[in-house]
This record gives structure tokens, C-alpha cells and sequence, in this order.
């Protein structure tokens, strides 16, 4: 008999023609083109297993092989390895160089009567076989453009000569395999939504889905199930309509497109440019592009297509359109608001309305403007100041206090004088001009203020008046002149000349002439 074991069907045959046409074992090893010796072992078997013909219509073919070489079940003396234990003791300690041999001898510590080292390899090798299964990948078109990076060229300083380390940006759709790729100085989060940028425009559609690795510039927290995507990035992809599904951990498969595409990539762009110099980025660019553009028109083998053409006929048709607008570069922040309702953005601070004080909000920054956002709705918006140490507020995010006191300005207050009198005019601008800080002028200038509600306006005039004739411009002053009723009085030459007129004549007392 052979060592190959017949199919089910043949095996079927050789029942039917036995018990059903009633044929010699001589006549169906001829017509079946077998061996007598095995038509009869067959024939054992089939009486052993107390089949008769016509076998059941449930009976199927795994059944009938079974019940025909079923082997009897010998009790297992040996501790089999556990298989799934020795994978993960290997895959996590890779840094101290775990071996099998290692795993082998501490199996056997625990089952002296285990397998030894050559058998307990096969079991190990034989359930890492049925594990290693993939499944295949179907690209709808027009839905998914997978994205990544690879080391790319350097590029020279001029001046130094010094190595700068470049990142190839490459971008590839499932369906078509067009490829779009770019030099960038590094994986940034600038860098990487910008190359998504002028894929899509190079393109001139954006894809349904994006497939991204678990960069930190486009995922946050990388997780098998669930990973937490970049605000940045996320708001990228919205405003393209597109979705973002990163690749699984350590799941290469999950982005095989596209690692195929960085294969590609490397063998008719960065092969050809091996030898050549370049001192910008530009330069290394501007030649990418070239040698992309032959990739993508060049015919592919089995299609007899070039990239390009498969793309206009079967992904652009099928893709998102482009938005009026490219997206404009956003980084997110989150900060507290202080006691003063400030934010500090960048060394410079920006108001939120007052009642947000001392709760956690949404900064978004853009080259030109700063949002605030409250639980996802926008509470203030600033022009964007590189000021350092500087403050942008606006006058309807304070309390109503605070509003009253910052809307006083030199030219309010000296309004409000002038309201008075131009001696009170003249006052408060004095006394505004001589501090060295705003706030040291608006608080003597209130207090002159409620003078006037206590004394009067005219009374306050007066005290102004005198107030300037003796340079004691001051709130102080002000509150002793009007207490004292001295804005009563007549007006007087000041007291040191009233005091020289008392003095006698005298050779050796000078008079002010002198000093003149």
C-alpha cells in the first residue's frame, strides 16, 4: 500500500463499487487503477468501523477519515510545554537576551519527565506555525492613504560641512498604490500635519481614512485598542473629512501598504539619489519630486498601469475633495485661568472672561490668533503677541468693577477735570504726567474725585487753583485746602515772599535780584 493516503472520494468509490455493484477486488483495483492490497485494507477498515453501504448523507469527509484512521488515544506521560508562556517570556525580555535553551532548562527544573530540548523547539515551532496567520487586506477606492516615515538623506551645511539627518515623509493609497514622498529636518508635530498638507494638494483629494504609525507627532498614547490621537492632528484630518486609524502597537501588517511603499521608496528614489550632494532641503526635494513623478507614471508589471492612471480612474473618483482653504497650522494647549482671568501663552498673557477664574481651558495658537475654548465652545479670541511679558485683554472680560477703573485713560480723567474747571484740568494732569505709573495717577485722581462729591465743584476749583499757585498738586494737599476752608481765603503771594517783605534792609541780606 502507499504511504499517501487516498481522497475521501476515491475511498467512497471503492465502498460503492464493492457492497453496491457487487465487484471483485480484482475489478475495482483495475478500474480504480489500485492495488489489490490496498483495496483490501480499505476494505478492513471500512467492516472495523461498522460502515455500511450507502454511508449516512450527514456523514462527511473529515467523519469518514476519521472513523477509518483513527489511531487509538495513548495517554500523554509527558508535560507538554507551554507554548504561549515561552513566546511572551521571549518577546518581552529581549534586553537580557533570554534564550529557548534557558526556557527549555527552567521547563524541565519544573517536569523532570518533560521533553528535551530538540522536541520541546518543535512544540514551540509548530503552535508559533498555526499562530503566524494574516488576513488580507481589501482597499476600497478611494478610502485610505497610509502614511509614515523612514530615515531619508542628508543634507551638507555649507559652511561647516556638517551632516544634517533628514526624515522621508511617504504617503501611499491603498487601492492604487500612488505614492507621495518628501524630505522634512525632523518628525515634529509641525512637520508632520505640514507633509499631510501638500500630500493632499499633490494629490488634489484627501482620503476617507488615514492610516498613520503610532508616531508621537500624530498619537498621543499609543494602545492596541483605543489610541488617544494629537488634538493638532486630529483637527488636521477634520477639516480634510478624513478619519484617522492608527496602526496597532507593534502590528507592522496593519500598515503594510505603506511599508511596502517606504520599500519602493528606498529601491527608485533614495537608491538613485546615493551619490548625489545636496545643501538645502529644497535642493533634496525639489530632486524627490523628480524621480516621484517617474515612480508614479512608470507601468506596473501586473496591471500594465502606471500609478497615476489607476489613481485618476479608481482613487481620485472615489476620495474627498480638497476644501477651499489648506489647512492653516493650529497647536493646542491646556491651562488654568489665574485670579486675574489670564492665560499664559508663550511668555505673554490674554484675557478669558473673569468667570472662568480658576478653571482649565482649551488654548488653541495659530502663527496670527489665540482661541480660548471652554469645553469645546470658543469663550475669547485675541490677536497672537510675541511680546514677551506682555498683556492682551479686553474690557468686556472683567467684573464690573474692573471695567469701571480700566476705562479711566489720561484723557478721560482730564475730560472729567475740565468738566470742573480748567484749574481741575490742569490738576489732574499734572498729577497724571508726574507719576511714574498709571495706576499711582488714577488713584490720587480718584480720591480727588470724591472731593468734588463732598465739597462741590466749585469749592474743588478753588482748591485747584490754589493748589497749582504753591506746586502742591497731590490729593493730600487737595484734602487739607478744602478741610482747612483755605479755598476760602483770598488769594495770597506765596509765604516766602511775604516773609522777605517783613525782613529789614540790610547790607548783608540779599534779595532775590541777587540769585538773578
Amino acid at each position: 500500500m502507499s504511504n499517501e493516503r487516498l481522497p475521501m472520494r476515491k475511498i467512497k468509490e471503492v465502498l460503492r463499487f464493492r457492497y453496491a455493484s457487487r465487484l471483485s477486488i480484482r475489478t475495482i483495483a483495475e478500474s480504480l487503477g489500485l492495488a489489490r492490497s490496498t483495496i483490501e485494507d480499505y476494505l478492513k477498515r471500512a467492516e472495523k468501523a461498522g460502515l455500511q453501504w450507502p454511508l449516512p448523507e450527514d456523514l462527511t469527509d473529515a467523519e469518514l477519515e476519521s472513523r477509518l484512521f483513527s489511531k487509538p488515544q495513548t495517554p500523554i506521560t509527558r508535560s507538554l510545554p507551554d507554548c504561549e508562556h515561552i513566546h511572551n517570556e521571549l518577546r518581552t525580555h529581549k534586553n537580557v537576551q533570554l534564550t529557548r535553551y534557558q526556557l527549555w532548562v527552567e521547563y524541565k527544573e519544573s517536569h523532570p519527565d518533560g521533553y528535551e530540548y530538540s522536541r520541546f523547539c518543535d512544540h514551540y515551532r509548530q503552535w508559533l506555525n498555526q499562530r503566524d496567520y494574516c488576513m488580507r487586506q481589501e482597499h476600497k477606492a478611494g478610502e485610505k492613504l497610509f502614511v509614515d516615515y523612514r530615515k531619508g538623506p542628508s543634507i551638507v551645511n555649507r559652511e561647516t560641512g556638517e551632516l544634517i539627518e533628514t526624515q522621508l515623509f511617504v504617503g501611499v493609497w491603498g487601492a492604487s498604490n500612488c505614492t507621495y514622498a518628501e524630505a522634512s529636518l525632523t518628525q515634529t508635530l509641525p512637520h508632520w500635519t505640514s507633509s499631510h498638507v501638500r500630500a493632499f494638494q499633490y494629490f488634489g483629494c484627501a482620503p476617507h481614512v488615514l492610516v498613520s504609525d503610532c508616531l508621537k507627532s500624530g498619537v498621543t498614547k499609543a494602545c492596541l485598542y483605543e489610541s488617544e490621537m494629537n488634538h493638532t492632528y486630529s483637527e488636521m484630518a477634520t477639516h480634510y473629512g478624513s478619519v484617522i486609524v492608527p496602526a496597532r502597537p507593534r502590528h507592522p501588517r496593519d500598515k503594510a501598504k505603506v511599508e511596502g511603499g517606504v520599500l519602493i521608496s528606498v529601491r527608485w528614489i533614495l537608491a538613485v539619489l546615493r551619490h548625489e550632494i545636496f545643501f538645502s532641503l529644497v535642493e533634496l526635494n525639489a530632486a524627490i519630486a523628480k524621480l516621484l513623478e517617474k515612480l508614479n507614471t512608470r507601468p506596473m508589471r501586473k496591471l500594465k498601469k502606471s500609478r497615476w492612471e489607476v489613481f485618476e480612474s479608481v482613487d481620485r473618483p472615489n476620495a474627498l475633495k480638497l476644501p477651499q482653504s489648506p489647512y492653516e497650522y493650529a497647536e493646542w494647549e491646556k491651562a488654568g485661568v489665574g485670579r486675574d482671568y489670564r492665560v499664559t501663552v508663550s511668555e505673554h498673557t490674554y484675557s478669558v472672561p473673569y468667570r472662568l477664574m480658576r478653571q482649565s481651558v482649551d488654548i488653541r495658537l495659530t502663527a496670527t490668533i489665540v482661541e480660548i475654548f471652554r469645553k469645546g465652545e470658543r469663550v475669547a479670541a485675541h490677536a497672537r503677541s510675541y511680546v514677551a511679558h506682555g498683556d492682551t485683554y479686553l474690557l468686556e472680560h472683567m467684573p464690573p468693577a474692573h471695567q469701571k477703573y480700566a476705562g479711566w485713560t489720561r484723557e478721560r480723567v482730564l475730560q472729567w477735570g475740565s468738566k470742573i474747571g480748567p484749574s481741575t484740568a490742569l490738576l489732574v494732569g499734572t498729577i497724571m504726567d508726574s507719576r511714574p505709573h498709571r495706576e499711582l495717577g488714577l488713584s490720587s485722581c480718584f480720591g480727588i474725585l470724591k472731593l468734588a462729591k463732598k465739597f462741590g465743584r466749585e469749592r474743588l476749583e478753588a482748591a485747584a487753583r490754589r493748589a497749582l499757585k504753591f506746586n502742591t498738586c497731590n490729593y493730600r494737599s487737595m484734602s487739607n485746602i478744602l478741610t482747612g476752608g483755605l479755598d476760602r481765603l483770598p488769594d495770597a503771594a506765596p509765604q516766602s515772599e511775604s516773609m522777605q517783605s517783613l525782613l529789614p534792609l540790610h547790607q548783608n541780606v540779599r534779595g532775590k535780584e541777587y540769585y538773578h
